[in-house]
């Protein structure tokens, strides 16, 4: 099973060239793919404050995870007891839950995010 990070959804969802080769394999792999509630969250904030320009809502961007067979990994308290615990490399929350999922949830996570791989026993696919 492998998460994917916000930017990786929604490259998907667009079918950017600007997912990596080794990305689009793992997408394709058949393995389980999902993405974080936070990610949504995530992009519903950017949204509200005008920094992402999407036509489709959060509820679209649910409907078309199902039709990618990309499951939605909820928060557990389990992911939060880790977050107190993880070191302050990455500012951002988002990222951070994301990271304490892929750890909790023994998951590589598929980003191009340059900080998420400083951070011992996560796996990174790009």
């Amino acid at each position: 099973m492998v998460i994917i990070d916000t930017h990786v959804l929604l490259w998907l969802l667009s079918d950017s060239a600007e997912l990596s080769a080794s990305a689009k394999k793992e997408l394709k792999s058949g393995k389980e793919i999902c993405v974080s509630i936070a990610s949504l969250w995530e992009i519903a904030i950017k949204k509200s404050i005008g920094k992402l320009k999407l036509s489709y809502s959060i509820s679209d961007i649910a409907e078309k995870c199902e039709k990618y067979k990309i499951g939605i990994l909820p928060i557990r308290p389990e992911h939060l007891d880790l977050i107190q615990n993880l070191q302050p490399i990455h500012s951002d929350p988002f990222d951070r839950l994301i990271i304490a999922q892929a750890i909790t949830e023994h998951m590589a996570i598929i980003t191009r995010d340059s900080i998420i791989p400083r951070y011992e026993g996560v796996d990174i696919i790009w």
